[in-house]
């Protein structure tokens, strides 16, 4: 098996679309309607109107209104969660719930008021629209009437309301559980190089109106339930008490006074009901539809469609429960017909994507079946793989299948990132199985030399606490391959609660990326061949080809440019600005042909970039300055003229130096600080060949190398 990541590297996933700009676009209403009206100033008298509804008694056409509005507003919030295509599109939805189930309440008491004060004369006292429903569902008989009306209270109640707020109730929970996970997810994502910064940003965004939103789901739900207890209560006093009414103060028989104040207050519990039953459905449709993307029905038709034999299976049994004597047959065999057209049709549709699948294939695979194999030349045995990453056996499946976070694709954005942190294009990273490996170990090559190798386990997370300390969780103990650090393998299942104890967590794919980073920073002046010099010389921009005519190869060939660039690389300074390192190579050469003159030459005139890469979260940058003592003593060390120093210190005194800058880095290592070494430039390429031997990671940056408008800090002294 050969794999490689020489492809562009691409985006692993797409913005999402905007929470507020969903499927319910009132935003978009209110835009359109601004030249005109107000929209805030009609939404609020609105509410104001919903509450005078209460307050003030309404003639019946203001009422036949409310109803009307409020059955509308049902029904256009049940077609919006039908067709948006995930629940954040309708995030104020919480809102919209609120408000129908307040217009539906001071409906209900305007109606009530009109019942009981003018319910004797006659079935239209509350409106017109309240008199249609009661007569059309009551008939002649109240009786079954008032059963019909309690069985919709009692399945809006019991059934739609209760199973939907439970949902809510659950999916506020988890979604609040899962939130700290999630964001670190996204940063890791983000380290890796897999998204983008404006991505991860979006992704937060989504992440805030998730939470905000199931949370609210949740509270939201009991207006619903409460709407259906109250219209419950309602209908009970209308009744009771248009009767009592009707009786003792308006002289009516105790049957005329049933029967009409009945179909009144039936009316009015079915005008309240229907909409409340059409919201409950729509609120649990849209808590119920969590996870899933696309519309409603493109969802259901999609997942149903997947799996024919089970249409089919169903469609048999229809008809054999059509055949069963005393059944009627016409409906069962008309289903079974449907459901098997739907099966056929599925079925075949399924077979037409197989073997489009297996064509691609069978095109895609080199030479296709039946073809001679040609022979391989000889010379391609004098081929050498820049970076090479060799995986046993049992990690395979980090770079198979459709998972996008799979290994290759964490390669590619790996490279992206390098390119943009450091400045060039790495070579491709070429990924083959070794048999005689272990099965979850891997070895990092650079130009088929080892640089390191670690074991992984492919389907469990690795788990670290970033204070060092023991990890109180089961599973298998060991040590981080990059930096050498504790860790734990854990099981997927502990992940959340890892999480909640603060510790970090990433999987196998994660860590052998991580561990193919530092390795690759560690050996990029390697990596930077003569080919690569040039082709980032090509790669320039058109209007800076004067430039490197003016400097390549008048002042510098491109030999030089390359050590300049690795001496760079090699303190993981980044080369992405090279007109600047261009223009500082053209003013050191009139002087000096020197590389390592050139190089500090060139690193003062990246003075700001230099500042800003160790600038830390508090927008200074720390420094450690080295004491005259020792700025003496390694002047005093440089032996021989010009050009031609060297550093030539004893070694008693050299272990001093390195004693003395140990301790001082580990004391402010401890209080978390991570400061640059300060030294005169006489001496800074000197001290650093000395500090890369024991401390790589330790910066040295000379006076001439910090940026006038940069804020300093000094921590101590050397």
């Amino acid at each position: 098996m050969a794999d490689s990541s020489n492809l562009p590297a691409t985006q692993s996933s797409s913005p999402a679309p905007p929470v507020s700009g969903g499927g319910m676009s009132f935003g978009g209403l209110a835009g359109t309607i601004a030249p005109y009206f107000r929209s805030d100033v009609i939404f609020a008298l609105a509410i104001i109107g919903i509450i005078l509804f209460m307050l003030i008694p309404m003639p019946t056409f203001m009422l036949d209104l409310g109803l009307s509005v409020s059955i509308m507003f049902s029904v256009m919030i049940l077609m919006t969660v039908l067709f948006i295509q995930r629940p954040l599109e309708f995030s104020t939805f919480p809102t919209v719930l609120l408000v129908a189930t307040s217009l539906r309440l001071g409906l209900n008491v305007a109606s009530t008021r009109l019942i009981l004060s003018g319910g004797q004369e006659g079935t239209d006292a509350a409106g017109k629209i309240i008199q249609a429903f009661g007569t059309f569902i009551i008939g002649d008989d109240y009786i079954i009437g008032a059963i019909v009306f309690a069985i919709l209270v009692i399945v809006n109640f019991v059934v739609i309301t209760k199973g939907s707020g439970r949902i809510a109730e659950v999916a506020a929970r988890f979604t609040l559980d899962a939130m700290p996970g999630k964001q670190m997810a996204i940063d890791a994502d983000l380290s890796a190089g897999l998204i983008t910064e404006d991505e991860a940003k979006t992704r937060r965004k989504d992440l805030e109106h998730e939470s905000t939103f199931f949370g609210a789901m949740d509270g939201a739900a009991k207006f619903v339930r409460g709407d259906a207890i109250a219209g419950l209560l309602i209908t009970f006093v209308n009744i009771i008490g248009g009767i009592i009414i009707g009786t003792v103060s308006q002289g009516m028989s105790l049957g005329e006074a049933a029967q009409t104040f009945s179909i009144l207050t039936i009316g009015d519990g079915l005008v309240s009901q229907i909409p409340a039953l059409i919201v409950s459905v729509g609120a649990g449709l849209l808590v119920s539809k969590a996870g899933v993307e696309g519309s409603a029905d493109r969802a259901l038709f999609e997942q149903f469609s997947a799996y024919p034999r089970a249409l089919a299976v169903s469609a048999g049994l229809m008809l054999t429960l059509g055949v069963i004597p005393g059944i009627p047959l016409m409906p069962f065999a008309t289903l079974a017909a449907v459901t098997g057209g739907l099966a056929y049709v599925s079925l075949k549709r399924q077979k037409e994507v197989e073997a489009q699948a297996a064509v691609a294939a069978k095109k895609s695979a080199p030479g296709g079946p039946g073809a001679p194999v040609a022979e391989e030349p000889i010379s391609k045995a004098l081929a050498m793989d820049i970076i090479r990453l060799e995986l046993g056996y049992g990690l395979l499946p980090l770079v198979q299948g459709e998972d996008g976070n799979k290994l290759t694709t964490q390669i590619k954005g790996l490279r992206r990132q390098l390119a943009e942190d450091m400045g060039y294009v790495l070579p491709a990273v070429r990924i083959q199985d070794n048999l005689q490996l272990e099965a979850n170990t891997y070895i990092v090559r650079i130009k088929e030399i080892e640089s390191g190798r670690g074991d992984v386990r492919p389907n469990m997370m690795m788990c670290m606490d970033p204070g060092g300390s023991s990890i109180h969780l089961p599973g298998e103990s060991t040590t981080e391959p990059t930096f050498g650090l504790p860790a734990m393998w854990i099981d997927e299942r502990y992940r959340e609660e890892a999480h909640f104890k603060g510790y970090t967590v990433v999987d196998a794919s994660t860590v052998i990326t991580t561990h193919i980073t530092e390795i690759i920073k560690d050996n990029m002046p390697d990596l930077l061949n003569y080919a690569e010099t040039q082709k980032l010389l090509d790669e320039l921009p058109q209007e800076y080809q004067k430039l490197v005519a003016d400097v390549i190869p008048g002042q510098v060939n491109v030999g030089g440019l390359q050590r300049i660039l690795q001496k760079l690389l090699a303190e993981r300074v980044s080369v992405r600005d090279l007109p600047t390192i261009l223009e500082g190579i053209a003013e050191a050469a009139a002087y000096t042909k020197n590389v390592a003159h050139i190089t500090e030459h060139v690193r003062a005139r990246l003075a700001r970039q230099l500042c800003d890469s160790h600038t830390n979260a508090s927008g200074v940058v720390p420094l450690v300055t080295l004491s005259p003592e020792w700025e003496h003593a390694f002047a005093h060390a440089l032996v021989g003229d010009g050009e031609d120093k060297q550093l030539a210190m004893p070694p008693t005194e050299l272990q001093e130096f390195i004693t003395a800058v140990r301790e001082r880095y580990d004391e402010l290592s401890a209080m978390g600080e991570i400061p640059v070494l300060l030294t005169s430039p006489a001496i800074r390429p000197y001290v650093r060949s000395v500090i890369e031997r024991f401390r790589p990671q330790t910066s040295v940056m000379s006076q001439n190398e910090i940026h006038p408008k940069a804020r300093i800090k000094t921590l101590g002294q050397v």
